[in-house]
C-alpha cells in the first residue's frame, strides 16, 4: 500500500499541470461559439433556400410561414 502512494504521488509530480489562463479560454470559448453560429446559420440558410427551390419536404411550421393560405379555414 505505501508503494501505491508513492508511486502516484510520483506521477503527480512528473506530469505536467496545464497552464491555461482565463483569458485563454474565454478566446478559444468565443472562437468556438463563433464557429458553431456560423454553422448553424449556414444550415439555416442551404434549408431556406432548398424550400424555396422545392427540393426538401417543410415541416408544418415552415408550411404555415411559405403558404399560410394552406391554413385558412375560411373558405369552406
Amino acid at each position: 500500500m505505501g508503494a501505491d502512494i508513492e508511486s502516484q504521488a510520483k506521477n503527480a509530480e512528473e506530469r505536467p499541470k496545464p497552464t491555461l489562463t482565463q483569458h485563454q479560454f474565454l478566446s478559444w470559448k468565443r472562437q468556438k461559439d463563433a464557429a458553431a453560429s456560423a454553422r448553424k446559420a449556414e444550415v439555416s440558410r442551404k434549408r431556406a433556400e432548398d424550400i424555396a427551390a422545392g427540393t426538401v419536404q417543410m415541416n408544418g411550421r415552415e408550411l404555415f410561414l411559405h403558404e399560410p393560405w394552406v391554413f385558412d379555414n375560411s373558405r369552406y
